[in-house]
């Protein structure tokens, strides 16, 4: 089973924040992570993974514009994606710089889509997603890991 980790990243550090989700889809024994970029990915990989987590540095408070032309492009598959999972996560240049309405805006597009949305765990900060400023710091590099760990187990759990 796989679960699409899907990011745009002009810096490099929401790939960075990405990679360490990945690590904890691939902790989960039987689930693979698939890291693919907004110019990588494809509507296959929609199809094939059990679930998605998305991810965009803060652009104006939203998703980036080529995170949400994947989202749009893809529209005639959304019903196929109906209860999948699906998470969110964003990294900003400034402390209050929209991280959570950004997550808020990719959870949007996962709603329409008809996916399960879940937050990060409450061992990390049970909240939206996870997010960071600049490159993940340990911390929110070990929050990514759990967010990554608990959207595999709940695919596992959703298709057994």
């Amino acid at each position: 089973m796989q679960v699409l980790i899907l990011y745009y990243s002009k810096g490099g550090h929401t790939r960075k924040l990405a990679e360490k989700i990945a690590e904890g889809v691939n902790s989960v024994a039987g689930v693979q992570a698939l890291l693919k970029s907004t110019q990588e990915v494809t509507q296959d990989d929609f199809l094939n993974s059990a679930g998605i987590i998305a991810g965009s540095p803060v652009y104006f408070g939203a998703l980036a514009w080529d995170l949400k032309r994947i989202f749009d492009e893809y529209v005639g598959i959304r019903k196929k994606m109906e209860n999948k999972v699906g998470a969110a996560f964003a990294t900003s240049g400034d402390p209050s710089g929209g991280k959570e309405t950004t997550m808020m805006s990719i959870l949007q597009c996962m709603l329409i889509y008809g996916m399960i949305i879940v937050g990060d765990p409450m061992e990390a900060t049970g909240h939206y997603g996870v997010a960071c400023v600049g490159a993940p710091d340990e911390k929110a590099s070990e929050n990514g890991r759990k967010l990554g760990k608990r959207v595999a187990e709940l695919c596992k759990k959703l298709t057994s």
